[in-house]
């Protein structure tokens, strides 16, 4: 009898270990080129496993997801897990040219990694060029065996991907827009879960359709996977109530609309209390840049919510916001608040060791000899921090020049605040031809393990003034405060909101205004900074942080894995 005791003391333990070391969650994505018919016409996208959006993930906090990538389109293909830490992984975040060369025609690469201390909706989508628009896929983390959510459970969890659409090749319609120095061809749809709906020419029929049952609540997993637009997102006659921003839980919060920009996820609990019928959920820009200085699709997406057992076929409309609808905008985003005391909440760090000041915003480059630029006074459209424009090495990735310590790749310093300060969000500035071209270079801020960032994004005016969403990979941080006009360093700061701030890894930079954020520096390695507007990307709205090990085996990071792509 002991024996059998001590047996099965011993089955539990290796259970119990099983169940806290969590999963392996394998996957293989296939990489290809697929022909789909949107808007009237055929059109070759390339997309992972012949599906437009890509597979849905569904893993627990704990688990090891294994994703076996094997790129057979025609272009070079990196993937990136969008707000996954990625503790001492970072040779598996995916931003090409930073963490790793990217993934050539022909072969393949695996990536590995932990989900720690994380549960919510998060995604992944490629890490290059404008292939984004087609590769993604939502990344469901749910909370570990035993453990529920800190909200009633659902009846049915459902996955929103926002998206739009482009006639034509989208690697085409970036590069051509970079070779002529202006922005590119805008969108010519907004998208629900791969379909533009009935607003659309030839769309009819390609109009997303979510059947539901009267009286019951479900969890909408909403995703901006559009590349370059904030969206406003509605439900005709149904309020919404937020419970989760980018993987982190909230205070609920109770509103008609969404607002959710480029790479945010928001999720939102809906009850279907309505009469019996059919009601259309629908998805328009939030086009924060002058419209005559920026144009933007101004169109509307919309998918088809019927209540089970309804025949109708008229559903019912909400009424969209104006586009230009800040104020709007602005008040979605200010009234979030995180969920103390919930699930992975993390108390804002008190104690500040780098203080960070960054400009963003749209400049202009000198025009390359012999080459033919579009933009104002014969130059290029260019973008900055602190007045530098971001430019991705070619010959190795940041990471592995960082990791063996190779000169030449990248320097180590970036400025902690811009070169000339001036009245950032003055109009009269815009075209000031003394401040608005900005240097190439790829440079990088070095950070001590485990030291508190505190960084205050501020926007100028240059050229257009519009909402900026600036992601940090490989980081969660509070929001303390984010308003309009120039940062006031004297006064902002007793705004600042210490017990309950949202928790982001995308935060909307507001039109003409700032945002302060604070994070923790506790995981080596080189980590992206960037603007998630694909249209800025390239043009150089972006840095990286450096972040040193922590002189244990803990806190070091680990050698590559042999089959990183070589560059």
């Amino acid at each position: 009898m002991a024996r059998l005791a001590f047996v099965l003391a011993c089955a539990l333990a290796l259970l119990a270990s099983s169940v806290a070391s969590g999963a392996i969650v394998e996957h293989s994505f296939n990489v290809n080129n697929l022909t789909v018919t949107r808007l009237c016409q055929n059109q070759s996208i390339t997309v992972v496993n012949e599906s437009y959006p890509g597979p849905t993930i569904y893993a627990r906090e704990g688990d090891t997801l294994i994703i076996h990538v094997l790129n057979q389109s025609p272009y070079n293909i990196t993937i990136h897990w969008h707000g996954i830490f990625q503790l001492l992984s970072v040779w598996a975040d995916g931003p090409s040219y930073v963490t790793q060369c990217p993934i050539p025609p022909g072969q393949s690469y695996t990536y590995k990694f932990n989900i720690t201390g994380q549960e919510g909706t998060l995604w992944w989508h490629a890490h290059i060029s404008w292939l984004r628009a087609t590769v993604h896929g939502a990344l469901i983390i749910h909370p570990k065996a035993g453990r529920s959510f800190p909200f009633p459970k659902p009846a049915k969890e459902v996955p929103i991907i926002l998206g739009d659409w482009y006639n034509g090749n989208v690697v085409d319609i970036e590069q051509d827009g970079l070779s002529k120095g202006i922005a590119p061809n805008l969108s010519n749809a907004y998208t629900i879960n791969g379909l533009p709906g009935d607003l659309y020419d030839c769309s009819q029929n390609q109009t997303y359709q979510l059947s539901v049952v009267g009286g019951k609540t479900y969890l909408l997993r909403l995703i901006n996977a559009a590349l370059n637009t904030v969206l406003f997102f509605k439900i005709a006659n149904h309020s919404m109530t937020v419970v989760a921003i980018d993987a982190s839980y909230t205070t609920p919060y109770v509103t008609d609309v969404v607002v959710i920009a480029p790479g945010q996820t928001t999720d939102v609990l809906v009850k279907f209390n309505q009469l019996n019928g059919s009601y259309y959920m629908a998805a328009t820009p939030y086009a924060s840049a002058d419209a005559t200085a920026v144009g933007f699709d101004n169109s509307t997406t919309r998918g088809i919510i019927v209540y089970k057992g309804y025949t109708s076929s008229t559903p019912i409309m909400p009424p969209m916001p104006n586009p230009s609808d800040t104020p709007l905008a602005n008040k979605f985003f200010t009234n979030l608040t995180g969920f103390p005391g919930g699930p992975h909440w993390v108390p804002v760090p008190r104690e500040v060791d780098e203080h960070m000041f960054v400009t963003v915003g749209v400049n202009l480059a000198m025009c390359p000899e012999n080459a033919t630029c579009q933009a104002i006074f014969n130059s290029r459209l260019s973008a900055s921090m602190n007045n530098e424009s971001f430019v991705t090495p070619t010959n190795m990735s940041m990471l592995e020049a960082h990791f063996n310590n190779v000169s030449g790749v990248y320097t180590r310093d970036f400025p902690n605040e811009p070169p000339i300060k001036f009245d950032y969000t003055d109009t009269n500035l815009s075209l000031d031809l003394s401040l608005i071209f900005a240097p190439k270079s790829t440079k990088v801020k070095t950070l001590k393990f485990n030291s508190t960032v505190q960084l205050v994004y501020q926007n100028t005016a240059f050229l257009a003034i519009e909402n900026h969403p600036m992601h940090i990979h490989g980081f969660n941080f509070h929001v303390l405060a984010q308003g309009f006009g120039n940062y006031d360093p004297i006064n902002d700061p007793k705004k600042f909101n210490f017990v309950n701030p949202q928790v982001r890894n995308t935060i909307g930079v507001p039109v003409g205004g700032w945002a302060v954020i604070r994070f923790q520096a506790n995981n080596p390695g080189i980590w992206f900074v960037h603007c998630h507007l694909d249209v800025h990307l390239p043009w150089g709205l972006a840095m990286a942080f450096e972040v040193e090990n922590g002189g244990t085996p803990e806190s070091t990071l680990p050698p590559p894995p042999p089959d990183l792509p070589k560059c």
